[in-house]
């Protein structure tokens, strides 16, 4: 008989794993699909297309990503995480040697859409992985994880940049097809079976999940923080959309440049979310988001008025502070969802905010194709404000925020 040394040690090392393959494959996953704002300016030059086109094909990516979000969440209940989580990587990686080889902006469009419905099924699946083997205080692990993607974010992009000066846009996203190809096998390898005790197969019908719905969007905490992270990631998605275009076509930065400030947003912003889900869990849900979302508005207002590198790169840093925001209210809303149908309600209301957020690209794409850029900034700052406005009233969940 194994002790209970040997038996915590086993689980230790399971939870290490895991943790491990998450976040790498989250590193991936967020890491390349920042890599296509990175070299939008090539994209546009290669496609002969403008702004707001351009900003159609994020947009695209982030509703396919949002599509699949309920659809995961309904199989994650049925099929278990490491299974979402390894196909997700193998058709992220068939997707984007699609998009480098599309002859057309079409073809583009559509796999870029591939992409997104790919990489749609690893969040959800992602998200109830953490919360079972992380419970009850899951924060610091989705903190490490969401850093990872942060990370990601920050350097593949960077690198691409590079790149495509060097071998082109094409074979620049198509060296990441291997590297998901491979996270895919380790993630099956690695993952464990279940995260938690099954309950028996799943049934799913329109009331054996709406009513489960209906019971979550009552409790105020999830639906103040369901429509407060909404509007976060709608802001998020539209600036990171551009941001690059945005620091060629105004500031007049290079194409490097640009992305070497792409990296630092993302850089810093991986400190802040190990920082805020840390805080999080020690002094409250609702303290980290008010105080982040304030500043997040002064920092999206000033990125107009506000000239040269060094200035900049401070700013960036400090605007990094909101991507603290996605790993502090995930944690928060998990833990809130009732245990029945978890899976397919988490995943229905991820389908709701990403869609609704993946339309930022287009409204800043639109506004800039109209000589309105600085001022869809301004714009993104007033979404900010409502929702520092929200998360005040965010209530404490009792037993599980500090008091």
């Amino acid at each position: 008989m194994r002790s209970l040394g040997a038996v915590r040690s086993g689980a230790a090392e399971t939870q290490t794993g895991a943790l491990a393959v998450i976040a790498f494959g989250w590193f991936l996953t967020l890491g390349l699909r920042f890599v296509l704002p990175a070299i939008l300016p090539s994209i546009k030059v290669a496609f002969a297309i403008n702004n707001a086109t351009a900003g159609l094909a994020i947009t695209v990516i982030w509703a396919g990503y949002a599509i699949m979000q309920f659809p995961a969440g309904v199989l994650v209940d049925r099929l278990g995480e490491r299974r979402l989580l390894s196909v997700s990587l193998v058709l992220a990686g068939g997707s984007l040697g699609a998009i480098s080889g599309a002859p057309v902006f079409s073809v583009f469009v559509v796999a870029a859409g591939l992409f997104g419905l790919g990489t749609g099924l690893f969040g959800t699946s992602r998200g109830i992985a953490l919360s079972n083997l992380f419970s009850p205080n899951p924060g610091r692990a989705f903190g490490i994880t969401l850093a990872a993607g942060s990370v990601g974010s920050a350097a593949l992009p960077f690198l691409a940049s590079v790149l495509t000066l060097e071998i082109g846009w094409r074979l620049t996203v198509g060296l990441s097809v291997p590297l998901f190809l491979a996270t895919g096998v380790g993630t099956w390898w690695v993952m464990p079976a279940a995260t938690a005790d099954a309950d028996g197969e799943p049934e799913y019908s329109h009331h054996r999940i709406l009513g489960p719905l209906r019971v979550a969007l009552a409790d105020r905490a999830i639906g103040i923080g369901v429509v407060g992270l909404t509007l976060m990631l709608f802001t998020f998605q539209a600036l990171t959309a551009f941001l690059p275009t945005y620091l060629v076509q105004e500031k007049g930065l290079s194409q490097q440049m640009a992305g070497a400030l792409f990296a630092v947003l993302f850089v810093a912003g991986a400190g802040f979310q190990l920082v805020g889900g840390s805080a999080a869990d020690r002094v409250g849900t609702r303290a980290v988001l008010v105080g982040v979302a304030f500043v997040g508005i002064f920092t999206l207002a000033a990125l107009p008025v506000v000239h040269g590198v060094p200035a900049l790169v401070g700013l960036l840093v400090v605007l990094a502070s909101r991507l603290a925001v996605a790993p502090v209210a995930n944690a928060y809303v998990l833990e809130a969802l009732p245990d029945e149908r978890m899976g397919a309600v988490w995943g229905l209301l991820r389908t709701g905010f990403f869609l609704v957020s993946s339309t930022g690209a287009v409204v800043v794409g639109v506004l800039s194709d109209r000589g309105l850029f600085d001022e869809a900034f301004f714009l993104l700052a007033g979404v900010t404000a409502v929702a520092t406005a929200l998360f005040v009233y965010l209530p404490k969940r009792p037993g599980r925020e500090p008091t």
